[in-house]
């Protein structure tokens, strides 16, 4: 066999060598065929599969000799599990063929060729067809008689199928029985589907298993081998938990209601009909007039193709009507009169050349498979990501692999499988570097989390845009006028590597910067002046650590007072704050235990940034310890930054959102949802007075009349 699967035949003039080629293209089709129908285990993307179709197809077409019974291009699929029951079909389910050239030109081509078919000349009028989605799932052919299901075959070798009515029976979209008048004979044919939100949510089912030890268990690739895995279940039961979906898009055998008459004059009536019958059929379908209409309905879909959710891999045109079908007929396998016109592949074959670790702007650390240029939708590819540790490893993902990447719209391409059975080099399982590719600082993985980040944020290169503006935001620091574009610039033109570096900005550099006028200029000097003058939890805050927000920033400082006393604290008196469990407290110890993060820290009280600072502050003995409050709407007095910094002065916790902890509700005018929650939920709500009221008692947080007693007469809204 030759010792790759997607060579061709240039080249190839002595008859003995053809003949072996049609040889290696049987048995690879058969195979891969028998692969993707039967096991429900494909191991070569849909493009891939084109190739050798088509190459195989080129040589029969030039060697008619070559031909034989055998041949793939004489069959439309695999033959049908042992384990299922045979089903000759009435009417024979048949490919349709395939347009592979995705461009324009594509739906053009077709429409020429059935003008000439009909023999229309340029002054007849446009071929009117039907537009469908090309499903990316399992054929269906559904029989009814008398209005009752009876049977459902897939399609098999488009002659016979399996028997798989017993998992049919368990999709809701099809009806069992049909309501309205139909004909006594009736095969429908469709597509089963697995939506993409039910495809996900399957697989983190089976992620579940696998992690809680089920034997037996595997995650699927995509949706489609997720929906012939379960129709072909022989436990209906199983079935069952796996969300499958139904397009109707056809009838086989009809018997017609009355008299033999014809029940349609064009396939788009046939669809509505179904409809009506109750059968679903996709939105999408509609009709076109000649080439333009075809054209413009593929560009429509291609637009809409991410947006939808389920899968399709092209878009199906039909000649609309019955009668101008039956005059073109068939020719071999497929109907003249339809046609599939294939998008850019989404799926592509290519080979993993490294694995490298990215690191993003939060720290992040991602691993990242470098690969052989491969065109996979619509674009030239060399990364993949392979999303954290333990996905690379359940994947098995190793230099050297052939592996299936995958690119869906403006989706990050990622690496879907490897095909084993092409691994020739025993590589070494991918292992996470234990310290950042970048700044060389620890990399942790905190307990329940799936990646590992690089503990330098005040340092890493790769996160220094991000930590300036984190730094610099109105919540932290504040420095006015610095934005996005600013940083950028001067990260981008080595101006500034560090936070303190923004403090070290002259006028003559800033000047000089793009788009920077004398006047802005200066205005970012006087801002980063007056940023000097700060409060500790806006510094604390403002140095990015993980999972230390603005509240968590000011429960710190009133717990321990001094910057020095955080930094040195350890983790059993961290967990001591409010609020501060052991993953904040881990983080905290973590960041500062980081000599370089330390550094930068000193630099910047170098740099003359200050705040005053005092002895920690006993909040239980607050009046308003231990309770939780939430603001919302317009206060006619206060601003609710000022009430916040009030509330949280007494020892009170001011919330984003209601919950069953909550308090009080503060509302204003215009109160929103948060005001409709906390009536549902039956948590006191105050307005103005009543909040001032309250801040002027002498409540005491600690008892259990503090959160039972009535509110202050007058206050609630």
């Amino acid at each position: 066999m030759a010792n790759t699967e997607t060579g061709n035949t240039v080249g190839i003039e002595n008859a003995a060598d053809l003949h072996t080629r049609v040889d290696e293209l049987h048995q690879q089709l058969h195979h891969h065929a028998h692969q993707y129908y039967v096991l429900d285990a494909p191991t070569l993307p849909d493009a891939e599969y084109d190739k050798l179709f088509q190459e195989l197809q080129a040589i029969e077409a030039a060697h008619p000799d070559l031909k034989r019974a055998d041949s793939p291009t004489q069959r439309v699929g695999g033959k049908p599990l042992a384990q299922f029951n045979t089903v000759k079909h009435a009417a024979p389910m048949l490919s349709i063929r395939t347009e592979t050239d995705t461009e324009a030109s594509g739906a053009e081509a077709f429409d020429a060729r059935m003008r000439k078919e009909l023999g229309l000349s340029d002054n007849d009028a446009p071929v009117e067809y039907v537009t469908e989605l090309k499903f990316d799932g399992l054929a269906m052919s559904l029989r009814y008689e008398h209005g009752v299901l009876v049977q459902a075959a897939t399609r098999g070798d488009g002659e016979q199928g399996e028997d798989v009515t017993h998992n049919i029976r368990t999709i809701g979209q099809i009806p069992l029985k049909l309501s309205k008048e139909v004909p006594d004979i009736l095969e429908v044919r469709g597509e089963v589907y697995m939506r993409r939100d039910d495809f996900e949510t399957l697989n983190e089912r089976q992620r579940t298993k696998i992690a809680a030890g089920q034997k037996g268990e595997k995650t699927f690739v995509n949706p489609r081998n997720a929906a012939a895995g379960a129709v072909r279940q022989l436990d209906p039961a199983i079935a069952a938990q796996r969300p499958l979906s139904f397009y109707a898009y056809g009838v086989g055998q009809i018997s017609a209601i009355q008299n033999d008459e014809a029940l349609w004059a064009t396939h788009y009536d046939l669809l509505q009909t179904l409809k009506k019958w109750g059968f679903p059929v996709a939105d999408q379908v509609s009709t076109a007039k000649g080439a333009i209409e075809l054209v413009a309905y593929h560009q429509r879909i291609a637009q809409l193709r991410d947006s939808l959710p389920f899968d399709i891999d092209g878009v199906v045109y039909k000649v609309n009507s019955l009668a101008l079908q039956q005059q073109l007929g068939f020719v071999s396998r497929e109907p003249r009169w339809s046609v599939a016109h294939k998008y850019p592949a989404q799926e592509q074959l290519t080979t993993v050349l490294a694995i490298e670790v990215q690191v993003g702007r939060t720290g992040k650390l991602t691993p990242v498979a470098k690969l052989a240029p491969v065109f996979v939708g619509g674009v030239t590819v060399t990364n993949a990501t392979l999303h954290n540790e333990d996905e690379a490893r359940r994947k098995d993902v190793r230099v050297g692999d052939t592996v299936i990447v995958r690119r869906a719209g403006d989706v990050i391409p990622e690496v879907v499988s490897v095909i084993l059975e092409k691994r020739q080099h025993d590589e070494p399982i991918f292992t996470m570097p234990h310290t950042c590719p970048v700044c060389d600082s620890a990399a942790v993985r905190e307990e329940g989390e799936a990646d590992y980040r690089c503990t330098g944020g005040l340092f890493c290169s790769a996160q220094r845009k991000q930590a300036i503006l984190h730094f610099a935001q109105k919540r932290a620091v504040e420095v006015e006028g610095l934005g996005d574009k600013l940083v950028e610039q001067l990260v981008d033109a080595g101006v500034i590597k560090t936070i303190p570096d923004l403090y070290k900005l002259g006028f003559t550099a800033l000047a000089e910067l793009d788009r920077m006028a004398e006047k802005s200029a200066q205005n970012i000097i006087d801002a980063l002046q007056k940023s000097k003058q700060t409060t500790l939890p806006r510094f604390l805050f403002g140095l990015g650590i993980r999972h230390v927000g603005e509240a968590t920033a000011k429960a710190l400082v009133k717990h321990f007072g001094k910057l020095d006393n955080i930094m040195n604290a350890s983790s059993e008196q961290l967990t001591q704050v409010a609020d501060v469990g052991p993953v904040v407290a881990q983080s905290l110890r973590t960041f500062f235990d980081q000599a370089h993060n330390r550094e930068v820290v000193e630099q910047l009280r170098a740099c003359g940034i200050s705040w005053e600072e005092g002895e920690p502050v006993e909040t239980a003995n607050l009046p308003l310890a231990g309770l939780t409050f939430v603001i919302t709407g317009t206060l006619p007095n206060l601003g609710r930054e000022d009430l916040k910094a009030r509330l949280e002065a007494a020892g009170a916790k001011v919330a984003g959102s209601v919950s069953k902890k909550t308090h009080y509700v503060v509302a204003g005018a215009e109160a929103g949802s948060k005001l409709d929650k906390a009536q549902e939920l039956g948590v006191p709500v105050l307005d103005e007075v009543g909040v001032l009221a309250l801040l002027n008692t002498s409540v005491t947080a600690n008892t259990t009349e503090t959160t039972t007693s009535e509110p202050v007469q007058g206050s609630l809204l």
